[in-house]
């Protein structure tokens, strides 16, 4: 994906089965991609390939769940891509996924962020200038939750306060159609997402957890 004055581009699709949102990102001169989180799209997500001619180098997981995963197998087994992922969430990623990681490893076009909260090993893939795709970290006016298995609303507090000071014009990609509109802006979150707006964690945990 050797695109680093060319923004890529994002396209997001919607599941026909949940409210779950998968990603394709490439580069539109190279033809070179990611899937993240190809969910129960895979198949949607394989003839948008075939159209765009792409070559799909990973296969991206924001975070482990079930409902984001599931379509993995069946992209990584049409593609030469790679599994690449968290290890505290996937840990039979190939490639693993921590703070400071980048994709692809030699120039860094997409950078990643370890989000942890909504479980151990979120993460959050920044993708320059100014868009982030956020997993199931923060949705369009509301955020992951916070009381599964593995989960911390202390660290999705601490999450959810890095995501806030990136600059008002970052778009976000949410993992689900939760919000009036498929993605925003860090100036509208603030503005209008409760769990954006809590002052303390105290009150964070009052809102999120009551």
């Amino acid at each position: 994906m050797n695109c680093l004055s060319i923004p890529l581009e994002i396209i997001q699709i919607k599941s026909d089965v949940s409210d779950n949102f998968s990603y394709l990102v490439y580069c539109p001169t190279s033809g070179i991609g990611i899937v993240i989180d190809p969910s129960s799209s895979a198949k949607k997500i394989l003839k948008k390939i075939d159209e765009l001619e792409l070559d799909i180098f990973y296969v991206v997981n924001t975070h482990g769940h079930e409902d984001h995963v599931q379509g993995n197998n069946l992209i990584l087994e049409n593609t030469i891509a790679r599994l690449a992922a968290h290890p505290q969430d996937v840990p039979d990623a190939v490639i693993a996924l921590t703070e400071g990681s980048s994709l692809p490893p030699q120039n860094g076009t997409i950078h990643i962020l370890h989000t942890p909260g909504h479980t151990p090993g979120s993460i959050c893939l920044h993708i320059p200038p100014n868009n982030i795709i956020t997993g199931d970290t923060l949705f369009v006016t509301k955020v992951g939750r916070a009381d599964l298995p593995g989960s911390s609303p202390e660290d999705l507090y601490t999450s959810l306060q890095r995501l806030a000071a990136f600059p008002p014009d970052t778009r976000i990609f949410p993992g689900h159609d939760y919000g009036p509109t498929p993605s925003s802006t860090i100036e509208f979150e603030k503005a209008n997402n409760p769990y954006l707006q809590c002052k303390t964690l105290e009150e964070f945990i009052r809102l999120r957890m009551g």
